[in-house]
């Protein structure tokens, strides 16, 4: 077990659990001459493509929104994280997919990154960063970069950010973007998460985006006191829940299940 080797994450029974996270797929009708503008720029916007974009953004935004009202109360949190919405308003998700499904991009799921990975879908993204509970003083630790989605939300709210992802083409691609979209506060490198980034530790939070069946040490050893890690826990085959787990100023950790979750696992070797 270690670095990532998955990105889908899929809410378990998001409308039996009136609670949890719906995330069901919404699915913007294709336009057409959007695709034609992705593919004759390149993946650039004229005009005319910034306002699909901004539309498509908000839209994607407004159903972020009423998915964590609807899970304030699991959360603990006493509303919505303007500042997390903002910057997944701003942030441009068509540039971390492939083109293929550029058209894609801010519907309401998950989409393929390559190597059998995906980038997941805005409403975890969110709620695991409001979990975080980060400001621009963080720095924070990534175990699994995957397309860099997750690094360059976190690197527009955060001092910094360092993001271990395992497969070296997808940590390759990923560094390459954050840097091209002026990410210059996300470092990036091919590794196990498992054992975490000692040279850059203590990380004031820890986000893990794959499934583990338990809490890796070397990751708690690496958490701040005061800091929080926000892990997916559980069996590929059993429930697994999001965690929130809090290290106090004493150094005593502590956990709280959030939601059930449905993550693929964590590899690696350890």
């Amino acid at each position: 077990m270690g670095g990532l080797h998955g990105h889908e994450v899929t809410p378990l029974c998001p409308r039996a659990c009136p609670w949890a996270l719906t995330l069901g797929v919404v699915m913007f009708t294709h336009s057409l001459w959007a695709v034609v503008l992705l593919t004759l720029l390149g993946g650039g916007w004229a005009t005319a493509g910034d306002s699909i974009d901004a539309g498509l953004r908000q839209r994607m935004v407004d159903d972020i929104a009423s998915d964590v009202q609807r899970t304030t109360a699991r959360l603990s949190t006493p509303g919505l994280d303007t500042r997390v919405l903002q910057v997944m308003r701003t942030v441009p998700r068509h540039e971390f997919v492939p083109s293929q499904v550029q058209a894609e991009a801010y519907a309401h799921r998950p989409l393929p990154i390559g190597y059998g990975q995906t980038i997941a879908q805005p409403s975890l993204v969110a709620v695991m960063t409001i979990l975080l509970d980060v400001d621009h003083d963080s720095r924070v630790l990534e175990v699994g970069t995957g397309s860099g989605y997750q690094a360059a939300i976190l690197a527009a709210l955060v001092q910094h950010v360092y993001s271990i992802e395992i497969i070296p083409e997808l940590a390759d691609t990923a560094r390459e973007r954050l840097q091209r979209l002026g990410y210059t506060n996300a470092t990036t490198r091919a590794g196990d998460g498992y054992y975490g980034w000692e040279e850059h530790a203590p990380f004031d939070a820890i986000i893990v985006t794959a499934a583990a069946s338990h809490i890796p040490p070397p990751l708690l050893r690496q958490l701040k006191p005061g800091g929080r890690m926000v892990i997916p826990v559980g069996s590929a085959f059993l429930t697994q829940y999001l965690m929130l787990v809090h290290k106090d100023h004493a150094g005593q950790v502590t956990t709280r299940q959030v939601l059930p979750v449905a993550f693929v696992p964590l590899t690696g070797t350890r």
